[in-house]
């Protein structure tokens, strides 16, 4: 038997219930001109992924119930395979399976994550039903996001007990760098192990922290990929799939003659009849060709910025243009997100602000084709020093002076948001993130930190490729080339106060990302004095982190979601502490 399956990746908003309805909509009205059998939308496409505490309110879920009512109306003369939330006596992720205008039955989420971004125990209840669908001569299971990422979870029962021949997974499965790849592998392999076709339909978008690449996918009985969406783009992925190749291969597995290491499991069969004329004309299934990792992350900013601004009701974006990298590179990808006609640049002078950094910020200006307003503030820095001088006599110069400019600078990005509506973006990395190389209410003052989980040596490689897509210095060479420096006083330089970048965001990786202690760096052969100064300016500037705007997650590991640590902790690592510890009878000794 031919299945003719539609993956529909689409962008939904959180809590947007006619938007995400009329989308569903339409993309049921494309599938039915496609003749398909089966179109399948991510985990929760109605209400949005994740809903979070708009699980708590009873109308909520009330209102993606009538939703849920409208999208199954509208599925006469097919199957449609919905994400939604299901509320019966306890609360559920669940897919509902909708068959030629009627709601056929619910799968409910069987695993629920609860690790590093996701929270589902907070509000669900895990599901424990057998279920199967028949059509025509096609059976199919249904299972949702974490489900498949087990290799003895329900698709393996779904396959080897209740015999499905095609397994269906819907999901909302954030983005990370890299994680394509070893999401593709993942599914190869359950498909090959289990001897069954699977389809896998992943949500597309920017949602606060999280990015949702698509790249939905289909795999043969043998591990083969059949069929790969498009990354960060929505789309309809439609693919021909002979299920005959099921059966061919499974009359060579024993597996399948008897249930799975004996559990013998029940399942009920749903029995959807067949509604698509037989007679179609064959379709070739596409395969998108990944992108590869560096054009990925920035593929993953630009979407961030393009849905958290829109989305949030922002047509438009101001920030600081320094003429540095950071500012480079948040301008570039603002403009792509937006428009160069949406994106506000501000230069802010000081007598530290080298003429170069002017010229580099008006030179990328005009490369973009964005406004750039130059507003010196030197006059404000000046008159800030002249009111505290009484206040700050007879104490050297320091970062209380440094730290008056960026202040000054984000009150007046901030004001330009207030006159004109302006989202504004902060500028920082996640290397500076990281240590609190940066100014509270100061260049963390903003609405969304584009770059807050970009490391410093991601930036210019980021900035490099996009280069190389413009096929010229859209980011002007100058800019890539200077030392980097905030330019807070005469002839700073980052690596004055900081390891060089090369050093520290290895290091950073390595402790926040991969979770090593410093003890464990200095065996993988990290200078330790350099990990255990960089441990502690991370361990003492959570307070700074947890008064940051949010920004997307592009690493394994970003702050925010990801990384929950007490802001007062003493909490350190077993050396400094022994060292610590020396220091304080040392001096009493003395």
């Amino acid at each position: 038997m031919i299945l003719r399956l539609a993956l529909a990746q689409i962008n939904t908003a959180v809590g947007d219930l006619p938007g995400n309805r009329d989308k569903i909509l339409a993309f049921v009205g494309e599938a039915r001109r496609c003749q398909v059998d089966v179109v399948v939308f991510p985990e929760m496409a109605i209400t949005g992924y994740p809903p979070e505490d708009l699980l708590l309110k009873p109308d909520f879920i009330e209102a993606a119930n009538v939703s849920l009512g409208e999208v199954a109306k509208a599925s006469e003369g097919l199957t449609a395979i919905v994400g939604t939330v299901q509320a019966e006596g306890h609360l559920y992720n669940s897919a509902a399976v909708l068959h030629d205008g009627r709601i056929a039955a619910f799968y409910r989420k069987q695993r629920l994550p609860n690790y590093g971004v996701f929270d589902e125990n907070r509000y669900f209840q895990p599901g424990c039903q057998h279920l199967v669908f028949q059509t025509g001569d096609c059976s199919f299971g249904v299972n949702i996001c974490e489900d498949i990422w087990y290799p003895d979870g329900p698709p393996a029962e779904q396959s080897f007990d209740g015999g499905a021949e095609l397994l269906i997974n819907i999901s909302a499965s954030p983005y990370h760098r890299g994680k394509g790849h070893a999401r593709e592998q993942m599914l190869a392999t359950r498909a090959a192990d289990m001897g069954s076709m699977v389809a896998y339909c992943n949500l597309v978008g920017g949602q606060d922290e999280l990015a949702f690449d698509g790249q939905s996918m289909i795999f043969g009985p043998q591990g083969e990929l059949i069929a790969r969406g498009k990354q960060f783009e929505e789309e309809l992925l439609v693919a021909d799939l002979d299920l005959r190749e099921v059966f061919r291969r499974r009359l060579f597995d024993s597996r399948h003659r008897n249930s799975r290491n004996g559990r013998g499991i029940d399942f009920e069969r749903v029995y959807l009849p067949r509604t698509i004329p037989l007679r179609r004309q064959q379709l070739a299934a596409s395969i998108a060709r990944p992108l590869d990792e560096v054009t990925e992350v920035y593929q993953a900013l630009v979407i961030s910025v393009r849905d958290y601004a829109c989305k949030n009701g922002f047509r438009e974006v101001v920030l600081g243009l320094s003429g540095g990298v950071d500012s480079a590179l948040t301008a570039v990808i603002a403009a792509d997100a937006l428009g160069p006609e949406n994106v506000a640049a501000v230069a802010m002078p000081t007598r530290f602000s080298s003429s170069q950094s002017l010229e580099d910020a008006e030179s990328l200006a005009r490369n973009l084709g964005i406004r750039c307003l130059v507003i010196p503030i030197d006059a404000t820095f000046q008159s800030f020093l002249d009111m505290l001088a009484p206040s700050f006599e007879g104490k050297p110069v320091d970062l209380a002076e440094e730290n008056l400019q960026p202040r000054i600078r984000g009150t007046l990005l901030m004001a330009l948001s207030n006159k004109f509506g302006y989202l504004v973006l902060t500028t920082g990395n996640k290397s500076e993130v990281g240590v609190g190389y940066s100014t509270l209410y100061g260049d963390t003052a903003g609405g969304y930190a584009v770059l807050k989980d970009v490391p410093k040596t991601l930036v210019y490689q980021l900035c490099l490729c996009r280069n190389d897509h413009a096929g010229h210095a859209l980011i002007p060479e100058r800019i890539l080339a200077k030392p980097p420096s905030a330019e807070l006083r005469a002839n700073q330089k980052d690596s004055d106060s900081l390891p060089e970048y090369s050093v520290l965001d290895p290091i950073l990786q390595a402790y926040v990302e991969n979770n090593n202690s410093p003890a464990e760096m200095a065996l993988k052969g990290f200078d330790r004095e350099a990990v255990d100064r960089i441990v502690t300016l991370v361990d003492r500037n959570e307070y700074k982190r947890r008064q940051s705007p949010p920004g997307v997650k592009i690493t394994p590991r970003a702050f925010g979601k990801d990384w929950r640590l007490p802001i007062t902790n003493r909490y350190c690592s077993p050396r400094a502490a022994a060292e610590a510890e020396g220091a304080a009878v040392q001096g009493s000794l003395l």
